[in-house]
């Protein structure tokens, strides 16, 4: 049975950090966050927001536009690393939020989980759901998937300009107008690190990035080969001599936790596909120096790094490797429009790959490129540390969706942060009715109790018209 993404939704806080005044007040150089990280704005959460309220805005969104009713979804499921409550799951905030719009008890059929695996986790979700209808379980009812995260680091840290706050709903079922997901070809990677990480009773996360940028690609690289063995076993691909996978799969999202890593995982995986085919001699020539390999090829992430030389030589193939012909063709084509969302947005952990699928599918169309048929390939990656590599195929319909979409309307007007009014905000110093913002046809968080011991923790919500 087919199964897939038949629309998609985002929500945006509107409230953004620009990156230049960010980097003047850091002592920053602006160039090291426009063209080294690839950020412009960062999308920074008001005193009235939450994961739950950014996921609840998404499915509302998604419901109201497919003018559906709450007996038409089947499964929520919200994917996050910003969860708030160790027992209580997400999902049931965001179906109290939607039950103040279209009744009381009017969710109560509906299953779902909280997913935790950092930013991998909205792809287990999706994985979980899409064979939940192929298993014939869903009884043409609907899958609703939200990833909804905000990505906050300590004031001062080097994370800190990587921050961005949203949620992406996607909406599944067995005859999806937009992504029709490949079967029996998802693969994983699992590995315990402490690559990033947040301690209970922490805010923000414990980050060692070097070491997590280099496993990401690592996973993401173990992922793909295990994919490519089930695309070739289950006959999805016919990989003729001399080819790659980059000439069977049209488009890559990348895990972005910022928009130039996107750029960096690009390349890694380039290299590892390109270096056992004849064409990697021409990039050899064209790189003008042959690939390194570290003193120990199969040693640990740790002793890679501290392999200085290697180091040294790796970066500067990586950068000659990046102004080839060769690389530059297969990012134009293939993953430059997934980064251009990230850019005025920010971070979303969980919700970055998809904000990058949603970026794509939107940018690429503005082109006049006929999608269908082609097939996206997703290289999900989440701290911990897990990667999972899928696929899926643009259906026809796509365009009936695809032409409404416009990344400046749906988010809304914007306004840009003081310095001072990001602190505050990032330090939690505002309380919910403090909001710098007026809502406008979207939930807000009112209160949060502190008191009384009973109900300490509990949250309040309201949809504001």
């Amino acid at each position: 049975m087919a199964a897939g993404i038949d629309d998609i939704s985002i929500y945006i806080p509107r409230l953004f950090m620009d990156a230049g005044d960010f980097a003047e007040a850091r002592g920053l150089d602006p160039q090291k966050l426009v063209k080294g990280l690839g950020v412009s704005k960062m999308a920074i959460v008001d005193s009235n927001q939450d994961p739950a309220c950014l996921a609840a805005n998404a499915c509302l969104k998604i419901m109201q536009k497919n003018k559906l009713s709450p007996e038409q979804i089947g499964r929520l499921y919200v994917a996050t690393e910003s969860s708030f409550d160790e027992s209580k799951a997400m999902n049931s905030y965001v179906i109290g939020m939607l039950e103040q719009v279209y009744g009381a008890g009017s969710f109560q059929h509906c299953g779902g989980i909280e997913c935790k695996f950092a930013c991998v986790s909205g792809s287990y979700a999706l994985y979980d759901n899409t064979n939940w209808i192929r298993a014939g379980e869903s009884e043409e009812k609907y899958a609703l998937v939200v990833v909804s995260d905000i990505a906050k680091y300590d004031l001062g840290s080097s994370g800190e300009m990587t921050q961005g706050g949203g949620a992406v709903a996607m909406l599944l079922n067995d005859s999806p107008r937009l992504l029709e997901f490949d079967p029996k070809v998802t693969s994983t990677s699992i590995k315990n690190e402490y690559d990033f990480y947040r301690p209970f009773g922490k805010e923000t996360p414990i980050v060692h990035g070097q070491y997590s940028n280099l496993l990401y690609l690592i996973q993401v690289k173990n992922a793909l080969n295990d994919y490519k063995r089930k695309a070739l076993k289950t006959g999805l691909i016919d990989m003729k001599e001399g080819q790659s996978m980059l000439d069977h799969i049209d488009y890559f999202n990348m895990h972005l936790p910022y928009s130039n890593m996107g750029k960096k995982a690009l390349a890694y995986l380039v290299r590892h596909e390109l270096r056992n085919t004849p064409k990697w001699k021409e990039v050899i020539a064209e790189v003008g120096m042959e690939e390194p390999v570290p003193k120990d090829p199969r040693g640990t992430i740790e002793s890679i790094i501290a392999d200085s030389e290697f180091m040294t030589k790796d970066s500067e193939f990586t950068k000659r490797f990046a102004k080839t012909n060769t690389y530059q063709e297969i990012y134009e084509n293939k993953v430059a429009s997934s980064l251009i969302a990230s850019k005025s947005i920010g971070n979303l952990y969980t919700a970055s790959l998809y904000l990058g699928f949603r970026s794509c599918l939107e940018y690429e169309f503005q082109k006049g490129v006929n999608l269908e048929g082609k097939r996206f390939g997703f290289a999900s990656y989440g701290s911990g540390s897990s990667a999972m590599v899928f696929s899926g195929v643009i259906k026809p319909e796509h365009l009936s969706i695809v032409k409404e979409m416009n990344l400046e309307t749906e988010i809304g007007e914007r306004q840009k942060l003081s310095l001072e009014d990001y602190e505050e905000l990032h330090e939690n110093k505002l309380e919910p009715n403090q909001s710098l913002l007026s809502a406008r046809k979207e939930f807000v968080l009112e209160h949060v109790e502190n008191i009384s011991s009973d109900k300490r923790g509990e949250r309040r919500y309201a949809f504001i018209e």
